[in-house]
């Protein structure tokens, strides 16, 4: 086989992949909350559509207790763990030992509840227990706390209560930014004028001046928007300034005279008494 048809070949069994791996993403069971359709609250489809981020994300956490449990517990947010098995495990738990794996919980029956910043999700319907818990089926609780900046760290368990006669359940949590309440703006009405007001300004110079340069083709200080009735403005602000604020009419005569103006003053009186006929 030529080089050129090599290639071609490499290249169409690796579309041939990826389009076979997303069509399984396509097809991936998500979370279906306990209950009929109809019964389903809108506030928990919202919470779903909020995990939505995280439902391509796998985690993984391995406890060893001594040489009796040694184990590997897989979790997805709202996708099976093992889609080839159909199953609707969510969160499995596998024994290294012996590679015995065990359905903690189940996506086909979520509980999904929230707080100021946390989302408890739940799956039920696991295996049932053997000894412990009246032989009930396991249910796993995962508490997703917030951290912002963070898509999803720190998934671990917390505990496994198993020696009550019912409810029990394995606890974990992970942190995740998809839990925390979103953002106030900072911005306060009158930030948000001023910011509209300086744009507008920017706005109004930039285009002046491209227009009395590019259109116009005015020089120099003319190149400025309305440059002759800004000058004027500037003129009549400076005059009504002047006006409001001396403290004094405009005719009054200065409050300082010069030493050699008093003197001068005087001695051209005294002169021209002398002069006059007696």
């Amino acid at each position: 086989m030529s080089s050129p048809c090599h290639t071609s070949a490499v290249l169409v069994v690796f579309m041939a992949l990826a389009v076979g791996v997303r069509a399984e993403q396509l097809n991936e069971r998500s979370c279906d909350v306990i209950g009929d359709d109809s019964s389903e609250s809108q506030m928990e489809r919202a919470l779903l559509k909020k995990l939505e981020p995280l439902s391509q994300m796998r985690f993984n956490v391995t406890v060893e207790k001594g040489k009796t449990e040694n184990y590997v517990y897989h979790f997805r947010v709202c996708r099976e763990v093992n889609s080839t098995l159909h199953d609707f495990g969510g969160l499995v738990q596998t024994d290294r030992q012996n590679g015995k794996t065990t359905v903690i919980g189940r996506i086909n029956e979520t509980q999904v509840f929230n707080g100021s910043d946390w989302i408890m999700l739940i799956y039920k319907g696991g295996d049932s227990y053997g000894r412990h818990c009246s032989g009930e089926k396991r249910r796993a609780v995962i508490m997703i706390s917030c951290k912002r900046g963070v898509t999803a760290s720190s998934f671990s368990i917390i505990s496994e209560e198993r020696e009550k006669e019912q409810e029990c359940f394995y606890l974990f949590e992970m942190d995740s930014s998809v839990a925390c309440p979103a953002e106030d703006s900072h911005l306060s009405i009158g930030s948000i004028l001023l910011i509209t007001f300086a744009s507008l300004i920017a706005v109004y110079i930039i285009g002046g001046f491209l227009y009395q340069r590019l259109v116009v083709g005015a020089k120099g200080m003319e190149q400025f928007p309305h440059f002759a009735f800004w000058q004027d403005l500037g003129n009549l602000v400076a005059d009504g300034c002047d006006f409001v604020c001396r403290s004094k009419p405009r005719n009054a005569p200065a409050a300082y005279r010069g030493v050699g103006d008093d003197q001068l003053g005087e001695e051209s009186e005294e002169r021209d008494d002398h002069l006059l006929p007696m």
